[in-house]
């Protein structure tokens, strides 16, 4: 059962705002959810939405506003000590979108690739540094000799082999990924997601992979998080949200799903998700995050839930 899983990360009522005194912006709003340790936790929604936001509050980009995000039962939102610092900067690593704009264009790959080793200096000598640079290339599919090369001389593809391999140097136990293939081709998006699954057993990581194309998070997912202008409305085990959608903005995102049969697209209605229809009276019985279901969480007043009962 799932909850019996470890607990590796908890956010707790996040709130992320930008600007300042009259002109600020709410992009996070009272968010909550768990990521277990060993699943990927899949977070989707349209672009604007806040995904990149939250993980990048998680890995302290982004301040939070108000809220806590605890990291093996330690607090890490907020003013921390230096050693917890330096750990979480081995222990939660990013992957970038855009491979291109993540990776120093003046810098050589090894360089690039040994980044946090030379944050942390924990590489112990230059001769363990270039062993750890070429074992962690080797790992995601790249010859050792390309450390020589400057990133403008590979695809797009292996560009963000590299920024994954970057990332793999530190041995990180959580792994945010920023919809990491977006900006691949399509004949190189399936060689990427096959590449982190299988990082993933061999290494025993956890991912928060952020993206806005349903099938996609479907296929590498254990549980997904729908998050709709800064809040999360939905939240279940994959196979669970797919076959029973329960709030109308998920339906309306399994619905944009491509369909492979032309005669099914093409008869296909496409739901349109219109939050002044869709909700029942939002201003006078404002809605709250409740568990439906065992592990399938929705955003919803209770008139809203009792017609989800019902049906």
């Amino acid at each position: 059962m799932i909850n019996d899983k470890e607990k590796l990360l908890e956010v707790k009522n996040l709130k992320v705002e930008f600007g300042k005194r009259n002109k600020k912006f709410v992009a996070i709003n009272d968010v909550s959810f768990n990521i277990y340790k060993g699943e990927t936790f899949g977070l989707v929604g349209e672009s604007g939405s806040g995904k990149t936001t939250i993980g990048r509050a998680i890995i302290r980009i982004n301040p939070a506003a108000s809220g806590e995000i605890i990291y093996k039962g330690k607090k890490i939102s907020g003013k921390i000590d230096a050693e917890l610092d330096k750990e979480l900067t081995r222990k939660i690593q990013m992957i970038f979108q855009d491979p291109m704009a993540s990776l120093n264009e003046r810098a050589k790959v090894d360089y690039i690739v040994s980044e946090g080793l030379y944050n942390l200096k924990n590489y112990g000598s230059e001769e363990n540094r270039k062993k750890l640079v070429e074992e962690a290339l080797s790992e995601v599919g790249l010859l050792p000799e390309f450390a020589s090369r400057f990133p403008h001389e590979f695809s797009g593809g292996q560009r963000q082999r590299i920024g994954i391999a970057r990332v793999l140097v530190m041995e990180p136990e959580l792994v945010i990924a920023d919809e990491p293939i977006s900006a691949l081709d399509v004949s190189i998006r399936a060689q990427v997601i096959n590449l982190l699954a299988d990082l993933q057993k061999q290494k025993g990581l956890t991912y928060l992979f952020i993206a806005h194309d349903l099938s996609v998070v479907r296929f590498i997912s254990d549980r997904i998080a729908v998050i709709h202008k800064g809040k999360i409305v939905e939240l279940a085990e994959t196979e669970k949200l797919f076959d029973n959608p329960l709030h109308p903005y998920t339906k309306s995102l399994l619905s944009a799903i491509p369909t492979p049969n032309p005669r099914v697209e093409r008869n296909k209605k496409i739901e349109i998700y219109d939050p002044k229809k869709s909700h029942f009276d939002y201003d006078q019985y404002p809605p709250h995050w409740v568990e439906f279901e065992p592990e399938h969480f929705i955003l919803a007043n209770e008139r809203e839930l009792e017609g989800y009962k019902l049906k």
